[in-house]
């Protein structure tokens, strides 16, 4: 028996080295709730593009910055040419701002970087090269400068260097300056600088930390500084929100929703927070995570994030959804090769490409347009004409987790609370379905309650009936009757006596162990297939029964090889057997408690789920317990070397694993030597 549980030992070792396996996604994507790409009907496609020739006004030349007036107006900073393009909501050109007249002298704009128009008209330029806003009306006449800013709030040192500029309803300005990590600048409607807003969490290495803190003052003064990452862009929501985007590789928080006290209130309901792309795919042209260059709110609560890295556009619902993605990088149409900007007129998307030198124009498909319908529909109450467009969108594109999330919501609204659930279940959001089942599993009590209080008092009946003929059993009756497999149950509450009986009064037997052993991966496989929605984090259709062998086998086995192994060599008493014997005993407390956890798992919500993680720690702690006193038993060992010895056996466990796999790998390099020289061989016959 030793020596067939050694070679399952050894098989299912070698078997639980896998290699990982990673899918690519298309062109047009989305994530799952699990991360994977799912590929989806493209939500954009191109419509126009313009050069600035079409307008009779020369070619673009680095256009830095695009914004969409509320009146519909298209600002352009065509920053290498030195103006602002101002057009038509048919995107023709209305207007040139490039020299004009500062107190009575000729003035002219130097490389401005971002361009901002309130709801009368008035125009702010962010005019970089010359470190100043430039204020002009609607009609394009100067106003005003607003220049360096004077103030003891500003570090020394500190260099003003607007690159963007948004003004709220209040007339309060809000400037990005390059260098600037301090946060977004905040002028007052007299253009004096009032402070900063919204700073970056400082982001910093704890080895590099714990080396600071260890040098002395003139070894940190000439250490990296640990500062906060600077904002790249920003953009004003008719809410009077700022949305600020960050150029920080993975990072969960590269957008922002700024409030006027500078708190970010984005909301990250998603899947996934709202980042772009989700893998980072080291193997491509463009490899990491996304990089966000700007930002721009949308109708409905949406808003889109434009990614200099791969060329890509991500459009977000409210709740951190994302809705879809489209572009790339190249230089076809609908590809960019530097992307700079990006604002929506109306439901079209309007890009900036500064290397290309071009305005892309993207107008929706019908599945783009149905989703923007739905989300808007939702948005403003319209229930009804949000659950048709969602439908239909499922048609196009069955695998669009968000348009069941839509659908539930809007059922939600209605009072359909079962019906919600269906589909909240469908789109894997366990919040709403939580709510659901709440409201759903308030009427089922309400209408059934006198029923379930029948079954309630029945089934404590039972038990307290099943408890009081148990207690009138002697012990000397308990074995007689039920025999050695009733020792795993009378170990559980009597730890020191059933592990004495069990290796002194040979009441214990390998086959019972081995059994409790397939039971407990049974009870393991139906957790986890079978835990309640609301806590149940696994994906029900990747079950793979040897990974769950390997789970919970494998480290059985190693823990029983190890110590026997171990305690060989530290005076134990415990043959290899009595070790199986009593790990296996240990595991009773989990069979016991997973079962009617399960059950739990399906009737709570997920504020009542506090009760079930709790159930979980409870069959941990009883479990370690009974392998602490086990193992005591077993080898004869005092409390303190049991504590030693369970620790050291971890430690030999960590090893083996490390000689099994170093053992794997000699195997497969052996494997791929042979390979080689017999194809050698073959070819020189």
């Amino acid at each position: 028996m030793t020596r067939i549980i050694a070679a399952l030992f050894i098989v299912t070792l070698l078997l639980g080295i896998t290699a990982p396996v990673s899918a690519s996604a298309s062109d047009t994507y989305t994530y799952s709730y699990w991360g994977d790409p799912v590929p989806s009907p493209a939500p954009y496609i191109v419509d126009q593009v313009y050069y600035g020739k079409e307008w009779n006004i020369g070619a673009l030349h680095l256009p830095q910055d695009l914004f969409v007036g509320p009146d519909d107006k298209v600002y352009i900073a065509d920053t290498g040419n030195n103006r602002i393009i101002i057009l038509s909501k048919q995107l023709q050109v209305i207007n040139v701002i490039n020299k004009f007249t500062n107190d009575g002298k000729q003035d002219e704009l130097s490389q401005p970087e971002g361009v901002f128009a309130d709801e009368v008209g008035h125009i702010y330029v962010a005019d970089t090269q010359k470190r100043r806003l430039v204020e002009f009306d609607d009609k394009g006449q100067f106003v005003r400068t607003i220049g360096e800013p004077q103030s003891t709030l500003l570090r020394k040192g500190f260099q003003y260097i607007p690159t963007k500029v948004v003004v709220d309803k209040a007339k309060r300005i809000y400037v990005i300056s390059r260098g600037s990590y301090e946060g977004v600048m905040e002028f007052d409607t007299d253009g004096l600088f009032s402070g900063f807003i919204g700073t970056n969490r400082v982001k910093f290495n704890p080895i590099d930390l714990f080396w600071k803190r260890m040098s002395t003052k003139v070894q940190r003064e000439q250490m990296q500084q640990f500062i906060p990452l600077e904002f790249n862009n920003l953009a004003l929501d008719k809410d009077g929100f700022i949305y600020t985007s960050t150029s920080e590789e993975n990072s969960d928080r590269p957008l922002k929703r700024l409030n006027p006290s500078g708190v970010d209130i984005l909301r990250s309901k998603g899947y996934f927070p709202p980042k772009g792309d989700i893998h980072t795919l080291e193997t491509s042209s463009s490899p990491g995570s996304s990089i966000f260059i700007d930002v721009t709110s949308d109708k409905g609560g949406m808003f889109s994030a434009l990614d200099a890295k791969r060329g890509r556009i991500f459009t977000y619902d409210k709740d951190g959804n994302l809705l879809y993605e489209f572009g790339g990088l190249g230089s076809q149409q609908g590809n960019f090769r530097t992307p700079s900007a990006i604002g929506m007129l109306d439901d079209r998307a309007l890009v900036l490409d500064k290397d290309n030198n071009r305005l892309t124009i993207f107008e929706p498909t019908s599945y783009g347009s149905l989703i923007r319908q739905a989300v808007i529909s939702l948005y403003t109450g319209k229930t009804d004409q949000s659950t048709t467009a969602w439908e239909k969108v499922l048609k196009l594109n069955g695998n669009f987790e968000v348009a069941y999330i839509g659908i539930g919501k809007s059922l939600l609204k209605k009072g359909e609370n079962r019906e919600a659930m269906s589909y909240f279940k469908s789109g894997n959001n366990r919040e709403y379905y939580s709510e659901a089942f709440k409201r759903y599993r308030k009427m089922v009590v309400m209408d059934h309650f006198g029923s379930i209080i029948l079954a309630v008092a029945l089934l404590l009946g039972v038990i307290i009936t099943v408890m009081k003929l148990s207690g009138r059993t002697e012990k000397g009756q308990y074995y007689r009757e039920f025999g050695i497999a009733k020792n795993p149950f009378y170990t559980m509450i009597h730890p020191f006596n059933g592990f004495w009986e069990m290796k002194f009064e040979q009441k214990g037997r390998l086959k019972v162990a081995l059994s409790i052993v397939v039971v407990f991966i049974i009870t393991a496989i139906v957790k986890r297939q079978y835990s309640g929605f609301v806590i149940n984090m696994n994906n029900p259709t990747e079950l793979n029964s040897l990974n769950e062998l390997n789970y919970i086998v494998l480290p059985f086995l190693l823990w029983c090889v190890a110590n026997w192994s171990l305690t060989t060599l530290m005076d134990g008493e415990g043959k290899f057997k009595e070790i199986v014997m009593a790990t296996a005993y240990a595991l009773m407390p989990l069979i016991i408690i997973y079962i009617p956890q399960t059950l739990y798992s399906n009737i709570i919500t997920a504020n009542e789920s506090s009760f079930y993680y709790l159930l979980d720690g409870l069959a941990i702690l009883w479990f370690v317990w009974l392998l602490f006193i086990g193992t005591m038993t077993v080898h004869q060992y005092s409390a303190s070397k049991t504590v030693i010895t369970m620790l050291l056996t971890l430690l030999v466990s960590g090893i083996i694993i490390f000689l099994g796999v170093l053992l794997f790998s000699m195997l497969q390099q052996m494997s791929s030597f042979i390979a080689a020289v017999y194809k050698e061989i073959s070819f020189r016959m």
